[in-house]
């Protein structure tokens, strides 16, 4: 969700600041499975929010949007043409919208930050349900292909690559967004380095223990281009057609890699390509 960052200090963390990274994810996680629970027809986007601030606040922690200038809400609710920032309001959610949900927390100075997509079930239109299902599918499958990428990376290219190389072999020519990358995650939200969604000729920072990082692949069924909308914050695309937004926080350590806003760490999501999350030690 983050364009290019400066580099200011290490990226690297010591095992004791991931071990601090943990709970803030968890929190994150709590709060989007709260926003998740409500989706349905005629739910607004603003009830979504208030569920997400709930969890959040009785955790103890702050939401980290909250901390971004400018910026009210808990949560960013993107739907259908909007793919990433779109604001929470009174619009209501119809059947076969898709809905991509953002959110972070900040517990004791340290950030998590996550994303997932739902597509309001809609009888009526299997047709149109199911195109969006597909893109919300291959683009979760290509932030877990990233993620396993980095358990054997050695450079954070490698995981722009793979997320290519899965939205590419889904055959559908989806586009990936090109403005809006992933992000360094710990004491901000945002920090460097960048984290592309495709390859790109830059290897990007050297992957070793104590990189934290935000995998977020931002996809849309037709053409990348986007444009901000006069609300100054959501983004939506050009041609009309429906986005898809996923997103992790991943932590990696001595003992491998540990998806910090995952309950499990990341053992679903990861097992399909073999590697087992470790817990940070």
């Amino acid at each position: 969700m983050s364009p290019l960052l400066p580099g200011r200090r290490s990226i690297y963390k010591t095992p004791a600041q991931l071990r601090a990274m943990i709970e803030p994810g968890l929190i994150t996680a709590a709060a989007l499975d709260a926003a998740r629970a409500l989706i349905a027809p005629g739910v607004t986007t603003l009830e979504l929010d208030a569920a997400a601030s709930e969890v959040i606040v009785a955790r103890g922690a702050i939401s980290n949007f909250q901390m971004v200038r400018g910026y009210r809400h808990t949560v960013c609710t993107s739907v259908n043409e909007q793919v990433v920032h779109g604001i929470p309001s009174g619009r209501v959610l119809e059947p076969g919208d898709i809905v991509s949900v953002d959110a972070g927390a900040e517990l004791r100075g340290w950030n998590g930050d996550s994303a997932f997509t739902f597509v309001v079930p809609d009888d009526t239109r299997p047709e149109l349900v199911a195109e969006r299902e597909e893109l919300s599918r291959v683009t979760e499958g290509s932030l877990w292909a990233g993620i396993a990428a980095l358990a054997t990376a050695s450079h954070l290219g490698e995981v722009g690559a793979a997320i290519q190389d899965h939205i590419d072999a889904s055959g559908h020519g989806y586009g990936i967004l090109r403005e809006y990358v992933g992000h360094g995650i710990g004491r901000k939200m945002h920090e460097s380095p960048s984290v592309f969604n495709y390859r790109t000729p830059d290897r990007g920072a050297e992957v070793r223990p104590g990189l934290a990082v935000a995998i977020e692949p931002m996809v849309v069924i037709g053409d990348q281009a986007t444009f901000v909308e006069d609300d100054d914050w959501t983004v939506s695309t050009l041609d009309g057609t429906a986005g898809s937004h996923w997103e992790h926080s991943v932590a990696v350590h001595d003992d491998g890699i540990w998806v910090l806003t995952a309950p499990d760490g990341g053992a679903a999501g990861l097992a399909p390509f073999g590697i087992t999350p470790r817990e940070i030690g």
